[in-house]
């Protein structure tokens, strides 16, 4: 009788089976498994090439890059903002004040003179008709005298006084010769201004005294007159100086009429009686600033104009 061993058998089918694995194992390497493991090796590497790899610091860039944005962006901010902001400059108006003094220009005569500007400056008829008032208008030798300009100081200056008018007067007489215009006339008032007494007493005046006075470089011969004015209770008194210029001769009268103190209107009505210096210091320095400017000699061309004989027709 056969007996069959089956504890034998079993290694042999164990190492069998072993055999089966390794062949097994084996069969991966074939070329069907080596492609799929090749593609799901490529699909692994794919994604994790996708995914977002960290930084690092060797590809980080350097800061210099934003560092110059930020200087070309935010530096012309503060230029711009302090343009807008700076304050316009305020305009301020100059005022000009006028000079204390005015001056008077005569073209004709060459004439002119510098006064204070409150002063009240007369022309032509106007002047004429002031100097027309005066119980002497004028002091030359021989007529032919023309008033030019006058300036005369305004009331407010002597409030409350005694002082009627007080002025500044030239005038020019081109008639005259300079031997003449050295010369001062006995004064001879109006009879129509003056009473009796006061006529009888002009008649009387003897010739003033002449004396000199220098103006810059003219020499001006100068006399005093003063007279009572009995008709309307003024007293008057004037000083006149003379210089022959440009053919002529020039005439500047300083003049100052008061109330008499003693009568009965000023007496009554409290008037203060005027410095009558003081009044002539200012007369005196409007007459300092007296000039006069070379001018054609019109008067003599019209002389020996005329002195000419007519011309007898041609024959």
């Amino acid at each position: 009788m056969t007996r069959i061993n089956l504890f034998r058998s079993t290694p042999a089918s164990v190492a069998w089976g072993k055999i089966n694995i390794a062949k097994n194992v084996l069969d991966i390497s074939s070329p069907f498994v080596f492609a799929v493991t090749l593609i799901a090796c490529s699909l692994a590497v794919g994604c994790s090439s996708e995914k977002p790899q960290p930084p690092t610091s060797i590809s980080q860039p350097p800061t210099q890059q934003a560092t110059p944005q930020i200087a070309t962006t935010t530096a012309p901010a503060p230029l711009a903002n302090a343009s807008q902001a700076a304050p316009k400059p305020a305009h301020h108006r100059v005022v000009r004040k006028a000079p204390p003094t005015a001056a008077y220009v005569d073209k004709v005569s060459g004439m002119s003179f510098q006064y204070p500007r409150g002063y009240a400056l007369k022309t032509g008829d106007a002047a004429t008709e002031l100097l027309s008032a005066d119980a002497f208008p004028m002091d030359f030798t021989q007529p032919g005298g023309v008033s030019v300009a006058a300036v005369a100081l305004p009331e407010s200056l002597y409030p409350n006084s005694d002082l009627t008018n007080a002025y500044f007067e030239v005038s020019v007489n081109k008639l005259l010769t300079s031997e003449q215009c050295n010369e001062f006339s006995v004064p001879q008032p109006d009879p129509s201004k003056l009473s009796d007494s006061a006529v009888q007493a002009s008649a009387q005046l003897a010739t003033p005294p002449i004396s000199k006075l220098l103006i810059g470089d003219m020499e001006l011969r100068s006399t005093e007159t003063s007279t009572g004015v009995d008709s309307d209770a003024r007293e008057e008194s004037s000083k006149y100086f003379h210089v022959f210029q440009n053919g002529a001769c020039y005439e500047f009268a300083l003049k100052v009429s008061t109330t008499k103190a003693n009568s009965e209107q000023t007496s009554d009505s409290g008037l203060k009686a005027v410095n009558r210096d003081e009044v002539f210091h200012r007369l005196e320095k409007i007459l300092a600033t007296v000039k006069i400017n070379p001018v054609a000699p019109e008067i003599n061309a019209e002389v020996k104009t005329t002195s000419l004989p007519a011309a007898s027709p041609a024959q």
